[in-house]
């Protein structure tokens, strides 16, 4: 009887040991069926072409892509180019009534000697001149009465004075313009020094 019951107790861990959940034969149930050659194969073939048809696709965006940039470079280039080139043009087409105000005047001049219309004419051309050259964004710069300014004006004199104040321009020499924010060519100017 003792013997029964020490099969029973070995069957019993025997039993045990097919019931343990982490026995190589539980993790062999875990695995993919088994596909036969044909079937890998194909399985193959068809995620070969979907990969290949994926690498033609993204090869040619890269193309298209590439295409385009070098369109772009070029058409900013040209662009670039004439820009360089014909930037002036707007500026050149305000300025042509002032040329034909010269040659209107210089035909109104030719039979007279009176110096007052010869004066008239230069000081109509001259504002028209001036004007223009506004429109196109080109400013004087204000000197006389104005503070001195080292990055407006150029003192090219000091004058003793204590008619004015201090560092006050009181003659202006030669005009100084700015085109936009950039200052094209300082103001010559005589500044007032207090003793």
């Amino acid at each position: 009887m003792i013997e029964k019951e020490l099969n029973n107790e070995e069957f019993d861990i025997e039993k045990k040991e097919e019931a343990n959940p982490f026995s190589e034969e539980n993790f062999q149930q875990d695995k993919e069926p088994e596909i036969e050659g044909n079937e890998v194969d194909i399985q193959t073939e068809t995620i070969e072409n979907k990969l290949k048809k994926e690498i033609d696709t993204l090869k040619n965006q890269y193309i298209r892509m590439a295409a385009d940039f070098d369109n772009y470079r070029k058409r900013q280039a040209q662009e670039r180019e004439a820009l360089l080139k014909y930037g002036c043009e707007d500026a050149l087409k305000k300025l042509l009534p002032v040329i034909d105000t010269f040659d209107r005047a210089q035909k109104s001049l030719i039979d007279t000697e009176n110096p007052e219309k010869v004066k008239e004419s230069f000081d109509i051309v001259h504002k028209q001149f001036v004007d223009s050259l506004e429109k196109i964004g080109l400013k004087k710069i204000e000197t006389i009465g104005q503070e001195f300014d080292p990055n407006k004006h150029e003192a090219v004199m000091q004058t003793s004075s204590n008619d004015h104040d201090d560092r006050t321009i009181i003659n202006e020499l030669q005009s100084g313009y700015i085109f936009g924010d950039r200052i094209i060519r300082p103001a010559m100017v005589n500044v007032a020094v207090n003793e």
